[in-house]
């Protein structure tokens, strides 16, 4: 029997995985669209009623409403880590099974994070941006060495973990908080556990690697953008809504920090906001896009369009991982199963 499975947020980066390997088992409809509230009208009833799997990314949001929909939904796998864009108590009240994709980023996103830090320390990003405004000053760029700082890694995952291996590397000395330290961070890379007060009040550089809860929204706010160093640097690859950007945005204007790199922000699609579209937005995607429109504007801000895991490495990896977890299901195995 083949498996109906539907697969949004199809990328031209993953046809290559496609075309090399066959999935004979599978019956698999591509769409290049997110799976929302919008998209969700153009499938028939043939897909209401035969799908089996739905894979997604986070560009993707499952509702309540969107699985009700199809009648012999099994299976939906988030090529992701992070899975708060699928509704968790529909998935368990409908006995739906949920698959995500674990340490895709530890290599990609940590390699991102010392790109970002090197654009912003070495002032590379500014001296770029001076020089096709023909406003090029080579004294204008001093850096810093990165020995020289102290970094502190908010959250010691997979990600968080390889990012002070390598600030290690650097030579830089390495604060961390965690709810769950790990004594091999500590005995072989150096790294100082601390609370996340300490932490902030230390760092020349505060980089955040959490994955995003209900309880931790807004975790940095003005309370902690104040305990930071004057002149420190803050960046955040981990997702939009642990930051508050109106906050961010207000430190950012007093000259607070020296450089932010944000990879992920809370309402993505700032582009997309219209005269024609804002009633659909929320008040506060609106208000969020106004001030990461703002920060852009700011001299050695970097924004980056959630790319900090987007190698091909990552992406062969996370398909892999996926129809493996799908495979080990169909044989009442549990391999990266959330739910």
């Amino acid at each position: 029997m083949t498996c109906r499975m539907l697969f949004f947020d199809f990328r031209d980066s993953e046809k290559n995985f496609f075309q090399q390997h066959e999935f004979c088992n599978y019956d698999i409809k591509f769409f290049s669209e997110s799976l929302n509230e919008e998209t969700i009208s153009k499938l028939s009833e043939e897909d209401f009623e035969k799908t089996m799997i739905i894979s997604v990314f986070i560009s993707s949001t499952i509702d309540d409403n969107i699985i009700s929909k199809f009648k012999n939904l099994r299976v939906i796998t988030t090529r992701s880590t992070g899975y708060d864009h699928i509704d968790i108590n529909a998935c368990i009240s409908k006995n739906i099974a949920l698959i995500n994709v674990d340490s895709y980023g530890k290599t990609s996103v940590a390699q991102f994070v010392f790109a970002l830090i090197l654009m912003l320390v070495r002032n590379i990003y500014s001296a770029v941006t001076a020089e096709v405004k023909d406003l090029f000053k080579s004294n204008n760029f001093t850096g810093r060495n990165l020995n020289t700082l102290t970094i502190g890694v908010v959250g010691t995952g997979e990600i968080g973990s390889s990012v002070c291996k390598l600030a290690n590397c650097f030579g830089m000395r390495v604060l961390a908080f965690d709810m769950r330290p790990k004594p091999e961070l500590q005995s072989e890379y150096n790294v100082q556990y601390m609370e996340l007060t300490g932490l902030l009040k230390n760092s020349d550089i505060v980089t955040v690697h959490l994955p995003y809860t209900k309880d931790n929204y807004h975790i940095f706010s003005d309370e902690q953008f104040d305990m930071m160093k004057d002149g420190s640097y803050f960046v955040n690859v981990s997702r939009g809504n642990l930051v508050d950007t109106n906050a961010l945005l207000k430190y950012a204007r007093e000259n607070k920090f020296k450089g932010i790199a944000l990879d992920v922000v809370a309402c993505p699609d700032v582009n997309h906001i219209t005269a024609d579209n804002i009633e659909n937005d929320t008040l506060f995607c609106v208000e969020n896009s106004k001030s990461v429109k703002e920060l852009m504007e700011i001299p050695n801000v970097i924004i980056t369009p959630h790319m900090a895991y987007n190698t091909q490495d990552s992406i062969d990896f996370i398909l892999e991982s996926t129809f493996e977890s799908l495979s080990d299901y169909l044989k009442g195995g549990r391999k990266n199963r959330v739910l």
